[in-house]
């Protein structure tokens, strides 16, 4: 006999839970379809964020610079002090020597000096104060065995030194990579963003960064702005013949600069040497906190972290070189990004 059983129907729960999961499968179909326009960002919207990455990575870049400067310093205090070592261990060699053949002399005469003794005693110092007091040694002999002494102490101090300068520039290498790596990991994301732009677009951003520069040379060259001294002179007519080269992290020319780079390079062509990064060179000089009394040629600083410095060039423009992807050029104080500290007087 067939069977007429009504087919299980499924749970209300279960309905319930199904006609959810595919109404939530379709408004996140409709989100993701109204979404997928607006994915791309803006041209300002890219230029802003690059601008970000641009300033994060030049600050990164004046710590490098900081680093890659005292690796300098310590590899020529190092060189020096194993150079002093190398010659006070020839000297101490020609010490020995001299004692040492005065004491075979004597040995041979049948008498063993009492330098002999004084290098097989395991307390040269308390050795040679009794001998001394016993007038066991002549007194050639004692200010002899003291200069050796005296050299000893003296190379071993400096081998200490040294020692400590390595360590201190293993760490500063280490640094110096660090900050590398995250300059090179910031300029790489500004250039993902700079991809996502249209031909056009990146053509405009150009145009607009040219036009904003002659204007600022021209408002500057027409300014009534007193002159600097002759060295800052010296140094603006510098940066001057530097317009239109590559801004390079850690760059100090003559081909492409960063902007500490630029800035002390200029002074270095005036013939004055000021220190290597923005936040060094605020001590080359006097503070000045006015715009209004800025001259041409003065150091001008930027963010409250100081890593910007730029050459100031009348009628509140300077000459700098700003950021990865631009060149040494003209700029209003009022677009460069972040807030004028002050300006340095060299």
């Amino acid at each position: 006999m067939a069977s007429h059983r009504r087919p299980k129907q499924p749970s209300r729960a279960r309905v319930t839970v199904l006609t959810t999961a595919a109404a939530a499968a379709v408004a996140f179909s409709s989100q993701a379809a109204n979404a997928a326009p607006s994915e791309k960002p803006s041209k300002d919207e890219v230029k802003a964020k690059v601008d970000k990455l641009y300033e994060e990575a030049e600050h990164a870049t004046e710590k490098y610079n900081g680093a890659k400067e005292k690796q300098e310093k310590l590899q020529k205090e190092i060189s020096t002090i194993q150079d002093n070592v190398a010659r006070g261990q020839e000297e101490l060699n020609e010490l020995r020597d001299s004692l040492g053949l005065a004491a075979a002399s004597q040995y041979r005469t049948g008498s063993i000096d009492p330098s002999v003794q004084l290098f097989l005693s395991s307390d040269p110092d308390s050795y040679l104060d009794k001998a001394s007091t016993l007038d066991q040694l002549s007194s050639q002999q004692v200010e002899a065995l003291k200069k050796v002494q005296e050299k000893q102490r003296e190379l071993a101090q400096d081998r200490a030194e040294a020692s400590e300068k390595l360590r201190d520039l293993a760490s500063t290498r280490t640094e110096l990579g660090k900050k590398k790596k995250e300059v090179q990991g910031k300029l790489a994301a500004a250039q993902k963003l700079l991809n996502t732009l249209t031909a056009a677009e990146k053509a405009q951003m150009k145009a607009e960064e040219e036009r904003a520069s002659r204007d600022s040379a021209r408002d500057a060259l027409t300014g009534n702005v007193p002159p600097g001294s002759g060295r800052a002179a010296a140094a603006f007519a510098f940066a001057q013949s530097q317009l239109g080269k590559p801004y390079v992290y850690g760059a100090t020319g003559m081909s492409s600069y960063d902007c500490s780079g630029l800035t002390s390079r200029a002074y270095a062509a005036a013939g004055v040497q000021i220190p290597r990064t923005s936040e060094a060179q605020t001590g080359a000089g006097t503070k000045i906190y006015s715009v209004s009394q800025l001259k041409v040629g003065d150091l001008v600083f930027f963010f409250n972290d100081l890593h910007h410095v730029g050459l100031y060039a009348g009628n509140g423009q300077i000459i700098h070189a700003p950021r990865t992807g631009t060149v040494v050029r003209y700029e209003s104080m009022d677009t460069i990004g972040g807030p004028f500290m002050f300006g340095v007087r060299v």
